[in-house]
């Protein structure tokens, strides 16, 4: 029985990991002249891992070329429409019949946005119409019988929190309380995430230290101890999110699901901008996909990925404002990848395990000797990943921080190995326990080096 249970916990696992991953979306800017054709672009996210599409307005071409692919889409009102469809039940009718009823179910319309970042306008007026625009957008959905199909919500700027350090401190601009109550509690009730835009480069712009650097871009670092819980937080997009959970429950909103509406870095930028750069942004990008990939959530919210939107498909060089403004595209608008941040699909389906039933001359039980270290030719992003995972399964992971016998070499390679090791050690010694996604394997050979002492072996 035990072994049919693991032979089905495994196939469970591979499912995960070779189907879909549907907390990995993408936002699709539109502010450019040399964007290529909906049907291409359409393609190019179906051979990637990216399961949803978020517009900032409606656009029936690329709409229509997602249909029939299973991609979710996110459309959006614009700030601009919000008075009509506040003042008039009509005109949100009208506007779902002309941007909705069209396309879907063919199209896998998920979500509407109605304003972007409103409360960000401090106009008093537009801020009171959002809610009965939110509310006359769900009515027409409901009156055409999606309601509870396509979600209504409003996205906004992390400015909307007045404190957010530490996380377990988070808390809503009071000035902004009054208008987030009645949004909440609609949100609450017809079951709608709210969406947030946390951009842990801007965290680094008026914070530019090297270990600030680290801490956002998912690499090993010190981590940093929130004096409220004592919970110690090992990047900025978890202790962002969480920072928000804290600013929702501290109003009584803690049930509300968090989506990241807009999260990216940018890879280029002005001579005088900190931060951006090919190298950053791979990390940033491609260690956040690794994080969302290893299901270990944030310290608030364990066990789930936040549902994220990265920023952008492409550049949009049509934007104004400093150079990275310019330069957020995951691809080019030649289809091909400005840099790998992991996210086509060969790079995150675990190969087939070899004849994983094949009988085996007994060996000795391998419980009990070996150490687990990563396969050659993992990525930094997978090991990152792992290394998120092990730190968060309440081993020590001390010696591998600043000052500690670990610490050098001070690679994500190297990092990940002590602390893939310890887990496997503590967690049983069971094969199982040295898979982290098919990255790991047993060895005999001890890793241990100088003072740096990797726990196991032979017993």
């Amino acid at each position: 029985m035990a072994t049919l249970f693991l032979f089905l916990s495994f196939l469970l696992l591979s499912f995960h990991f070779s189907s879909s991953e549907p907390f990995i979306g993408v936002n699709y800017g539109q502010v450019a002249d040399n964007l290529p054709p909906p049907s291409a672009t359409a393609k190019l996210v179906q051979s990637t891992s990216i399961e949803k599409v978020r517009l900032y307005g409606v656009d029936p071409a690329i709409i229509k070329a997602l249909a029939n692919t299973g991609i979710g889409i996110v459309i959006g009102a614009a700030n601009g429409d919000v008075p009509a469809l506040a003042s008039d039940p009509n005109s949100a009718a009208q506007w779902v019949n002309s941007n909705v009823l069209p396309f879907y179910p063919a199209s896998k319309i998920i979500l509407i946005t109605v304003g972007n970042e409103v409360l960000m306008t401090n106009d008093p007026n537009l801020i009171n119409q959002l809610l009965p625009a939110m509310q006359n957008v769900q009515n027409a959905l409901n009156a055409a019988s999606l309601g509870g199909k396509i979600k209504v919500s409003t996205v906004h700027s992390m400015a909307v929190l007045s404190q957010s350090d530490p996380p377990s401190s988070g808390l809503f601009s009071p000035s902004y309380q009054p208008a987030l109550k009645g949004l909440l509690q609609f949100q609450k009730e017809n079951g709608s995430p709210f969406a947030i835009n946390p951009y842990p480069f801007f965290a680094y712009q008026s914070d530019s230290r090297p270990e600030t650097l680290a801490f956002c871009l998912f690499q090993p670092n010190a981590g940093r101890v929130d004096s409220g819980n004592g919970i110690k937080y090992m990047n900025m997009f978890d202790a962002q999110v969480d920072a928000v959970h804290s600013a929702l429950s501290a109003m009584g909103f803690k049930d509300v699901e968090i989506m990241v509406a807009e999260t990216g870095w940018p890879y280029g930028g002005d001579s005088n901008e900190v931060g951006p750069s090919i190298e950053n942004a791979k990390a940033y990008n491609g260690n956040l996909i690794a994080h969302l990939r290893s299901m270990v959530g944030t310290p608030l919210m364990p066990g789930k990925s936040v549902d994220t939107y990265l920023f952008a498909l492409y550049d949009e060089d049509l934007k104004s404002g400093p150079g990275s403004e310019r330069a957020f595209g995951l691809f080019r608008p030649d289809l091909s990848m400005t840099y790998d941040a992991g996210l086509s699909k060969s790079s995150q389906t675990p190969s087939t395990p070899q004849n994983p039933v094949t009988p085996v001359t007994p060996q000795p039980k391998p419980t009990a000797s070996g150490w687990c270290v990563p396969k050659a030719g993992t990525s930094d992003a997978q090991l990152q990943a792992s290394l998120d995972y092990a730190c968060s399964q309440g081993i020590d992971c001390g010696p591998i921080q600043p000052g500690g016998a670990c610490f050098e070499p001070n690679t994500v390679a190297s990092h990940a190995a002590y602390a893939m090791n310890l887990y496997y050690q503590t967690a049983g010694k069971n094969p199982w326990n040295c898979d982290f996604s098919q990255t790991a394997t047993l060895t005999s050979q001890n890793p241990s080096y100088n003072n740096c002492i990797y726990a196991g072996g032979s017993t």
